[in-house]
C-alpha cells in the first residue's frame, strides 16, 4: 500500500523476526489478515517481513491494526476510519477470513457515526488526500464525496453566505434582521462548522464540479470559491509573494486557474475588487492566457461597481515593467460594453465617471509618460462620451498634469490638451481656463472663442425666446378675440331671437288693440250721430244748451 504527503515507512518500527514472541505476533497477524495469512504459508517469515517493511502507511493506523489483531479495543474516528479501511482493505481483513474483523466494523463506523453528519464527513473526506489512490480504489472517496454533494444540495448555505450586492435595489428593505437558515438553528450560534476550504485543491476541484453538474445554486459555489481563493492565494502579502518557493507558486497558480474555470460566469456573484485581486495575482504567478482572458471578461462585467484602486490595479498589467497597462484597461472597458445590460444609465455614468478620476490621481505621477497619459486621456474621452454632461473632469486631469509636468514643451502640451472637448466645459471650467497659464496659448485662444460662443448661442436664446413669448402672446391674444367674437356672434343670435319673439308678440297685441279700437271707433260713431241731431233741434229751437240757453224768458239781470 503506497502513500503520499504525511504517510511515513513503519520498517523503522518493525524488525525481522528473531524471537518466539515477534513469530507470536506474526501469527496474530495471520489471524486477521488473509494477505499476512497466505505469505506464512507460501513463504517465510522472512519475505513476511519485506512485506511488511515495504508499506507505505501512516505509523499509528498500523499500531492500531496491530492492536486490534491482539484482541485490544480500537477507538474510530473520523480522522482514522478512512485510512483504516483502506489499510484494513489492503491486509484482507474481511469476513471471509474471520468474523467480526476490522473492515466491517469500520465500514460499519464510517455509514453510521460519519457519512450521517456534515463535519465528521468532511474531516473524514480530507483524510483520503494522504492515501487517494488507495481511497478511490476502494471507493470511499466517492462514497464520502457523495454524502457531501447530498447534503450541500439539501442545504447550499453549507458553501458559505452568498456575496451580498453592492447596490440595493429601493424597493427593498436594508434594516430587515438576518434571519438564520432553520436548519442551522438546531445547533448553537457558535458551532464549528467544517469548511471545504480546508480541502487540497485535487479534493476540492472534483467536488465542486459535481456540485455545478447536480444544479447547486450559483451564488452559493461563488462564495465557496471566492472563499477558496482568499484562504489559499489572496491571504499572501506582496513580501511573502515574492519569496515563495517554485512548488508554492506552481501550487497557487494551479489554484486560481482551477477557480476560474469553475467560477459562474453570471454578473453580479462575485465582487469586482475581488476579481481584479485575483487577476493581479494570475499576473505574479504567470497564470495561463486563458485564465487572465477570463478573469477580465468577468471584470468587464462588474466593472460599474469598481473603485480608482482597482482600477490602478488593473493598469498594472501583465509585466511588471510596465509602467501603466492602456490595452489591458481598454479591453476591459470592452468587454463591459459588450455584457453592458442594464437599463439605467447609472452604470455607465459610474465607470466614465471613474476613469476620469483614475486618469486624476495618475496624473500627478511625475514619471507618467505623455503618450501613456493622452492614451488614458483618449479612453476617458471615449468613456465619458454620451454619459457625462460636461468634461470638467477631464480638464481637471490635464491641469494636474500639466501642473506636475512643467518641463513640457508647447507642442507637448498641446498634445495633452488634444482630448479635452472644450465645447463640454461647464461656465467655471471656462472661466478658469482663459486664466491658467499652464494651458498652450492656442488652447486659451480656443477657450475664448468657445466662450464667445456661448455668449451669442445664450443672447440668441434669449432673443428667440422672447419673439418666441411675442408670437405666443399675439397667437394668445388672437384666440382670445376669436373667443370673443364667436361669444359676441352667439349673444347677437340670441338676442335676435328675443326680439323677434316679442315682435310677435306685439304684432299679436297690435291686432287685438287694433280690433278693440275698431269697435270703440264704431261705438263713437253712432253717439256722435246722435248729439249731433239733438245739437241740430235746439239751433232750430233757438237755444243750444240749457246753460247757455238764450231763450228771454231765461235771462238774467247783470248788475253793473
Amino acid at each position: 500500500m503506497a502513500a503520499s504527503g504525511k504517510s511515513t515507512e513503519i520498517s523503522s518500527w518493525i524488525t525481522e523476526p528473531t524471537s518466539p514472541s515477534e513469530t507470536q505476533l506474526y501469527d496474530l497477524l495471520a489471524a486477521k489478515c488473509a494477505k499476512i495469512a497466505c505469505l506464512l504459508e507460501d513463504g517465510s517469515p522472512q519475505d513476511l517481513w519485506h512485506f511488511l517493511a515495504d508499506i507505505q502507511a501512516n505509523p499509528e493506523i498500523f499500531e492500531i491494526v496491530v492492536r486490534f489483531c491482539h484482541g485490544d479495543e480500537v477507538t474510530l474516528s473520523a480522522e482514522n476510519v478512512v485510512p483504516l479501511s483502506c489499510l484494513a482493505h489492503y491486509l484482507g481483513m474481511t469476513e471471509n477470513h474471520c468474523r467480526n474483523n476490522l473492515l466491517r466494523k469500520a465500514l460499519f463506523f464510517l455509514q453510521h457515526n460519519v457519512l450521517p453528519t456534515w463535519n465528521e464527513t468532511v474531516r473524514a473526506f480530507r483524510t483520503t488526500d494522504d492515501i487517494l489512490d488507495e481511497a478511490i480504489e476502494s471507493g470511499l472517496v466517492n462514497v464520502c464525496a457523495e454524502s457531501i454533494v447530498s447534503k450541500v444540495i439539501s442545504d447550499p448555505l453549507l458553501l458559505g453566505d452568498p456575496i451580498k450586492k453592492v447596490y440595493f435595489d429601493d424597493t427593498e428593505d436594508k434594516d430587515v434582521d438576518f434571519q438564520p437558515n432553520v436548519k442551522r438553528r438546531l445547533f448553537p450560534f457558535n458551532w464549528p462548522s467544517e469548511d471545504l476550504t480546508t480541502l487540497s485543491l485535487r479534493l476540492y476541484n472534483p467536488l465542486i464540479h459535481e456540485m455545478i453538474k447536480r444544479g447547486v445554486p450559483s451564488e452559493y459555489v461563488a462564495a465557496s470559491l471566492c472563499n477558496y481563493v482568499r484562504k489559499w492565494v489572496l491571504h499572501t502579502s506582496t513580501e511573502e509573494e515574492e519569496n515563495l518557493d517554485i512548488h508554492k507558486r506552481n501550487y497557487q497558480r494551479e489554484i486560481i486557474e482551477a477557480v476560474e474555470r469553475l467560477l459562474p460566469t453570471d454578473g453580479g456573484l462575485a465582487l469586482c475588487t475581488f476579481l481584479v485581486e485575483m487577476l493581479r495575482c494570475a499576473n505574479l504567478l504567470k497564470a495561463s492566457s486563458e485564465c487572465r482572458d477570463g478573469l477580465e471578461v468577468r471584470i468587464g462585467k462588474h466593472l460599474h461597481q469598481a473603485t480608482v484602486k482597482d482600477f490602478l490595479v488593473l493598469s498594472q498589467g501583465y509585466a511588471r515593467e510596465v509602467q501603466y497597462d492602456v490595452e489591458c484597461l481598454r479591453r476591459i472597458l470592452k468587454h463591459f460594453y459588450e455584457n453592458y445590460t442594464i437599463s439605467n444609465i447609472s452604470g455607465l455614468i459610474a465607470v466614465a465617471e471613474l476613469v476620469e478620476e483614475f486618469l486624476a490621481v495618475i496624473a500627478s505621477d511625475i514619471d507618467l509618460k505623455t503618450k501613456t497619459f493622452t492614451a488614458l486621456a483618449e479612453i476617458s474621452k471615449g468613456v465619458s462620451t454620451g454619459a457625462l454632461k460636461n468634461s470638467d473632469g477631464m480638464y481637471k486631469a490635464i491641469d494636474i498634469y500639466l501642473d506636475k509636468h512643467r518641463h513640457l514643451t508647447e507642442s507637448e502640451r498641446e498634445e495633452v490638451c488634444q482630448a479635452l472637448d472644450l465645447h463640454k466645459m461647464s461656465n467655471e471650467a471656462c472661466d478658469h481656463a482663459a486664466k491658467n497659464e499652464r494651458l498652450p496659448m492656442r488652447v486659451v485662444l480656443q477657450v475664448l472663442f468657445v466662450v464667445q460662443l456661448q455668449l451669442r448661442d445664450s443672447i440668441m436664446r434669449e432673443v428667440a425666446s422672447s419673439q418666441d413669448g411675442c408670437r405666443l402672446r399675439e397667437e394668445e391674444e388672437e384666440d382670445e378675440e376669436a373667443r370673443l367674437l364667436g361669444s359676441d356672434e352667439e349673444s347677437m343670435k340670441s338676442d335676435l331671437k328675443r326680439m323677434s319673439r316679442k315682435l310677435m308678440e306685439l304684432e299679436k297685441e297690435c291686432c287685438v288693440m287694433k280690433r278693440e279700437i275698431e269697435k270703440d271707433c264704431s261705438r263713437r260713431v253712432v253717439k256722435k250721430e246722435k248729439v249731433s241731431l239733438w245739437k241740430e233741434l235746439k239751433r232750430k229751437f233757438g237755444c243750444l244748451s240749457v246753460t247757455n240757453c238764450s231763450c228771454p224768458g231765461n235771462k238774467k239781470k247783470v248788475h253793473p
